[in-house]
């Protein structure tokens, strides 16, 4: 058994953990945060994570915590119907849900399954060193730590991605993001519907159940730079001028909203990279392949990427090996849905008012069959 090291306690990292441990690997995992605080942020785990975590044997712990999500609509503000997508047929045959989730909730019973001494929070990654026998990793408090191999999950903005890809860094997609949590229980929402409206001049609007009576929303606006400091000073109530005219339930969410629940952050990506593997190191999670939110993929990408680690090195245990075989089998899946998920969102953020009318009508001009292949892609494979 080996001595594996990994960076970041995201959901990647955790899940991560869990599948080296089940293996009978020591594992350590080492955060640079000083806590995993409650983040206000929902995802949805598609069947195919859910599918991923029960090779894990996690699904059981996690499926309580959230909300099964049984349709999503695609609207434009008037909340007339563009698409409609049944994801039952694709869920039935997998047998597993689409999960609507607080995201603290996942990192949470992630984190809480894992033995006490495997993690430790507000240590800071700076740098590591490889050699034939292992790796070096070296944090900003002056400690240091050997391993056999070491996993880079340490998101968007990886540090480990940085040494060996210094030319990696996240692109700006062209929007920025607000998200929150809300108690939507006195809202007459439909069960188990998802919802995301394209409105006109570059807005955007959606919302997914997370359980316990909770919704999730965001709400993407254009911006031609990053970080705008006139985004960054926006309240509820500019982003209730901004969504002004959309449908319900969006004027009712952002009511239920107070500000210190939203959350802000611009949009970005990493173009998608040649390699995950460098020999005793793997990219895992957003430091491989981070990608827009359009497809709701980002966790479960991760949660894959560790179910599909527990396979190589289950198959192969040359370490180096097997890091090589998990960037064969998930470098051209992550690559499609980060291209796929950029090219939405250019389109869901459309501004000009010719091209908008365009969109709207060739989506709801689209076959069924047209979406039932999108998900299919998705779901299907792993």
């Amino acid at each position: 058994m080996a001595d594996f090291l990994i960076i970041g306690a995201g959901i990647g990292g955790l899940t991560a953990a869990h599948a080296l441990l089940q293996q009978g690997h020591r594992v350590r995992v080492h955060e640079a945060a000083p806590e995993l605080r409650e983040v206000g942020a929902g995802l949805v785990l598609g069947a195919n994570a859910m599918r991923a975590l029960h090779q894990l044997h996690l699904d059981a712990a996690v499926l309580p915590l959230g909300s099964p999500v049984t349709r999503l609509d695609l609207r434009d503000q008037r909340g007339r119907l563009l698409q409609a997508a049944d994801t039952a047929p694709f869920t039935t045959r997998l047998g597993f849900p689409n999960l609507g989730i607080h995201r603290a909730a996942l990192q949470q019973v992630l984190s809480q399954g894992l033995p006490p001494d495997v993690l430790t929070l507000g240590c800071a990654f700076e740098r590591l060193e490889t050699d034939a026998t292992g790796v070096t990793a070296h944090f900003a408090d002056g400690r240091t730590v050997r391993a056999d191999a070491l996993i880079a999950a340490d998101g968007i903005r990886s540090r480990v991605r940085r040494q060996l890809l210094p030319r990696a860094e996240p692109r700006y997609a062209g929007y920025t993001c607000w998200r929150a949590v809300v108690d939507a229980s006195r809202l007459d929402l439909p069960v188990g519907e998802s919802c995301e409206t394209w409105g006109e001049r570059g807005r955007r609007f959606g919302y997914v159940p997370v359980g316990k009576g909770q919704v999730y929303w965001f709400a993407c606006l254009n911006s031609p730079q990053p970080q705008n400091p006139q985004y960054r000073a926006y309240r509820t109530t500019d982003l209730q001028r901004a969504f002004a005219g959309f449908h319900a339930p969006v004027p009712e969410l952002l009511a239920l909203t107070r500000d210190e629940e939203l959350l802000w952050n611009d949009i970005l990506d990493v173009k998608p990279l040649r390699r995950f593997a460098f020999g005793r190191v793997l990219l895992l999670g957003d430091a491989a392949h981070a990608t827009t939110p359009n497809l709701g993929q980002g966790a479960g990408m991760a949660v894959e990427d560790a179910a599909v680690l527990a396979q190589c090195l289950e198959a192969q245990p040359d370490l180096g090996r097997a890091f090589r075989q998990v960037e064969q089998r998930r470098r051209g899946r992550t690559a499609r849905i980060v291209r796929t998920s950029w090219q939405l969102g250019r389109v869901g953020q459309l501004e000009s008012p010719l091209l908008t009318g365009l969109r709207n009508t060739v989506m709801r001009l689209l076959p069924p069959a047209v979406s039932r292949s999108q998900m299919a892609w998705l779901y299907d494979e792993l």
